[in-house]
């Protein structure tokens, strides 16, 4: 148990300083571009959408696959299983997107305010919704993100970069066209509808305008379990590659 405490203290102390670089670069840049926006128009109010979640998004992604081959290298030539590296690895993925969801709520409410600011969760949902609900689907969002990315990282160190390239580029040509195409030539209208609707019901957004916020919340809970589980199977077997 001390070891693994070891193990959790370290993933997060390590990366908690790169959360605040990683806001100091995105609102020095919101600010780069406010103030050219100023000086082109001569309007200093700011109206669209910047939508801060999505830059935490990435971000969150490529802390999913950057942090594992050091740090996996670093506990495991320390003596931690596996077992140990994955738990550490999820708690770094549960601390660094709680922080970042309650930062980007907190910062979507005020900007929303003084700027009309539109986020993603507040143009989905809509701000009228509850502060502890913004937080919780957007942390639950990001840890399927971290661990979607974990997974994919995971993949590539056991299967080699030339197998991982296959399988990727199948995946992306299912995605990018057979599913399109099915989509749009071989479902009859009915099928079409059905489909969008069981996933906008997905997404907490009701036939009738309502939105259930509990929708999102089990998505993205059974999106973590999966690929965290499957994650963990991969991980059993990892060995790093040069």
């Amino acid at each position: 148990m001390r070891k693994l405490k070891a193990a959790i203290s370290y993933e997060c102390l390590t990366s908690f300083k790169h959360i605040w670089i990683f806001y100091g670069i995105t609102f020095s840049i919101v600010g780069i571009i406010f103030i050219i926006i100023g000086i082109s128009t001569g309007d200093s109010e700011v109206r669209g959408t910047i939508s801060l979640e999505v830059n935490s998004m990435v971000y969150v992604g490529i802390l999913g696959v950057l942090g594992f081959k050091e740090d996996f290298k670093m506990l495991i030539q320390n003596g931690f299983t596996r077992k140990y590296i994955f738990i550490a690895t999820l708690s770094l993925f549960a601390f660094i997107s709680s922080i970042l969801s309650l930062v980007d709520t907190i910062i979507s409410r005020v900007l929303h305010e003084a700027m009309l600011y539109d986020s993603v969760f507040g143009g989905l949902y809509g701000f009228d919704q509850p502060f502890i609900m913004n937080w919780l689907i957007l942390f639950l969002f990001y840890m399927s993100v971290c661990c979607i990315m974990y997974l994919g990282v995971l993949t590539v160190n056991r299967l080699g970069k030339r197998k991982s390239l296959i399988i990727g580029l199948g995946l992306l040509m299912v995605l990018a066209l057979l599913l399109p195409a099915i989509f749009r030539y071989v479902l009859d209208d009915r099928a079409r509808s059905m489909t969008v609707e069981l996933l906008l019901k997905g997404l907490g957004i009701m036939p009738d305008g309502k939105v259930a916020l509990v929708n999102p919340c089990v998505l993205f809970i059974a999106l973590t379990g999966v690929f965290g589980f499957v994650s963990y199977l991969v991980i059993q077997r990892t060995e790093l590659k040069a």
